[in-house]
């Protein structure tokens, strides 16, 4: 039987373009449907744009992992394609003496994980590095960096597009029916809409993972995990960013902790918190800037009354709810839901963003025989 694609993604993020510029480099057709106006505008364009050293995941986790190997590819990428981006390090720090015994929890994982170039440093040598940061301990990551993920995902679609796929906006996915032999009929929405076929397909909508797994007919309820959205704010420094690298407390349950970062514009950000909601609302209340306060005076107490102010928020697609144990990014291939020629992403929140090269990798090997 002939296909319209050989391959279709669902999603136009940044792991949906990963996918589908790794399905593209092993010679296939490939077809991206996004349901937005235009690339990334969701989970991917509302987060810290930070490239991560792979400090904190499990070992023998697919974050791990991925998250590694994920920036590894990721600054050769940036680089060949003038994707901005800078490699200023981050130092992860305990302000006070209780916290300096996680630092070496932490640095055993990250060491533990490959990554590479670490330091535990003392006070005297973090304030050397970082004259108004205020820490007993820091472990400094010199891998990790900020860059430009709009500018990242347009050089996937054009990769995509080079090699003579499409991504195609404001066509959301309707419904996916496996067919007899093998391969997909797949309905498409919106102003693109249309009936294509497909011989394998990616499900990477971020936020909406559940539902569009939830509209392939056959695809069992009972392996399709719960989601949580976990909203997080920003708020934007008004003056000089007080410091070159990436600032990070101890990891919180269920997240990173509110860090700070100075953008590729030259301004200090902070954020995200957590806060679980029901509902896609990108709003930030201008109230919590009280508890942001408080945490960056931790590691920052020359922070200046009233020089916050309400930047912009995010949701992370999160498959553990508040108090639950945070667990492993998911790709369900055959094997799990029963279908073949379909892989599936749950919970690709951070580091996915990272990880988003390893991911498209992955998954395009677990198709390679379908």
């Amino acid at each position: 039987m002939s296909f319209d694609f050989d391959a279709v993604v669902v999603g136009a993020g940044a792991v949906g373009l990963a996918c589908g510029q790794a399905l593209s480099r092993r010679g296939l057709s490939v077809l991206v449907l996004e349901k937005e106006p235009a690339i990334g505008q969701g989970v991917s364009s509302r987060n810290s744009e930070v490239i991560h050293g792979g400090l904190y995941y499990p070992t023998g986790s697919l974050k791990a992992r991925f998250c590694v190997e994920g920036r590894r590819a990721l600054y050769p990428f940036l680089d060949s394609r003038k994707v901005d981006h800078r490699r200023c390090g981050k130092l992860v720090v305990a302000t006070e003496e209780a916290e300096v015994a996680r630092l070496q929890v932490i640095l055993e994982q990250a060491r533990t994980n490959d990554v590479e170039g670490l330091e535990l440093l003392t006070d005297v040598q973090v304030r050397a590095l970082e004259p108004a940061l205020t820490a007993r301990a820091a472990i400094l990551s010199p891998e990790s960096g900020v860059f430009d993920s709009h500018g990242y995902m347009l050089a996937l679609q054009g990769e995509i597009e080079d090699a003579g796929g499409s991504v195609v906006a404001s066509t959301p996915f309707e419904r996916a029916e496996p067919l007899r032999g093998g391969g997909f009929r797949i309905t498409a929405g919106g102003e693109g809409g249309a009936v294509l076929t497909g011989r394998l397909l990616v499900t990477a909508p971020g936020l909406q993972a559940q539902d569009v797994a939830a509209r392939v007919d056959g695809y069992p309820d009972d392996r399709i995990p719960a989601g949580h959205f976990g909203k997080g704010v920003y708020f934007r420094l008004a003056g000089k960013a007080p410091f070159e690298r990436l600032v990070y407390p101890p990891p919180i349950p269920g997240a990173l902790g509110t860090h700070y970062r100075k953008d590729l514009g030259g301004q200090a950000v902070f954020g995200p918190d957590l806060e679980y909601v029901d509902a896609e609302d990108y709003s930030v209340d201008p109230s919590r800037v009280a508890a942001f306060e408080r945490t960056i005076r931790r590691f920052w107490p020359a922070l200046p009354e009233g020089a916050l102010t309400p930047d912009y928020a995010g949701i992370r697609p999160k498959l553990h709810g508040p108090g639950e144990p945070q667990p492993d990014f998911q790709l369900r291939g055959r094997e799990d839901h029963g279908i073949d020629g379909l892989v599936a992403l749950f919970g690709i929140e951070s580091p996915g963003l990272t990880s988003s090269l390893a991911i498209g990798e992955a998954v395009a090997e677990m198709l390679a025989n379908d």
